[in-house]
């Protein structure tokens, strides 16, 4: 069975803006990481995955998408990994990037 990804990422992004986009990000990243390691591990994601309704996931895509994000090669996801592969996994969201990053920024200049 394939499972097909949803990209509601770009929808959030024009909802919450730039930081709320950030936050909601972090807190999924909370949501699925291993509360001992403070990593997304295998272990941790196949846990949580039905949080997400990612239930479906077999081991290999697990593996799958956190090789993916592993930039350091730890074999697991750190906030900044899952951040940049949410992106990654969302083309449309890429190419507005620009725009949330300048947002973010303006925004931290005004406060």
């Amino acid at each position: 069975m394939t499972t097909h990804f949803e990209d509601l990422l770009p929808i959030m992004a024009e909802k919450l803006g730039g930081e709320g986009l950030i936050t909601e990000l972090c807190n999924g990243f909370q949501l699925l990481m291993d509360g001992k390691k403070g990593l997304i591990t295998f272990d941790s994601l196949k846990k949580n995955s039905s949080f997400l309704g990612l239930q479906d996931f077999q081991d290999d895509e697990i593996r799958s998408m956190i090789k993916q994000g592993d930039s350091d090669g730890d074999g697991a996801l750190n906030q900044l990994e899952f951040c940049i592969l949410m992106f990654r996994l969302s083309p449309e969201l890429m190419d507005g990037a620009g725009t949330l990053l300048e947002e973010a920024f303006l925004q931290d200049l005004v406060q």
